[in-house]
């Protein structure tokens, strides 16, 4: 069995561009607008999917809520669009990975102002 799996990741990113577009247009849970997809990884049966999100304004777990409750919408929007036999199950997952960059780029701004303040001599 190879351990590459080609078209679970091809059926994963247009699972995440359709999550995408449907949040967008048709999605009318006022909970989940402002919801960025990061990320899909779709198992190798296809019947599973963790879908990554992030949020820039409004409460995580309200948005997880909205998310949660809107996942039978979400999978029979996809069935329209998709031509799958299945459509995988749906797992949102927030993706903390911008917060922390987020994060980190002020540590790094921060240093190189008190670095700026504080120079050292240099010999």
């Amino acid at each position: 069995m190879p351990s590459d799996f080609p078209r679970s990741r091809r059926v994963a990113e247009q699972i995440r561009q359709e999550l995408a577009d449907i949040l967008w247009r048709d999605i009318k849970d006022p909970r989940v607008k402002g919801v960025t997809i990061n990320a899909v990884e779709v198992s190798p049966d296809l019947e599973h999917a963790k879908v990554w999100y992030t949020v820039m304004v409004g409460d995580r777990q309200a948005v997880a809520k909205g998310l949660n409750s809107s996942i039978g919408f979400l999978r029979r929007e996809l069935a329209h669009r998709m031509r799958l036999r299945m459509v995988p199950s749906l797992a949102f997952q927030y993706d903390e990975s911008v917060e922390r960059g987020a994060h980190l780029s002020q540590l790094i701004d921060r240093a190189i102002e008190e670095d700026k303040q504080h120079p050292h001599d240099e010999d």
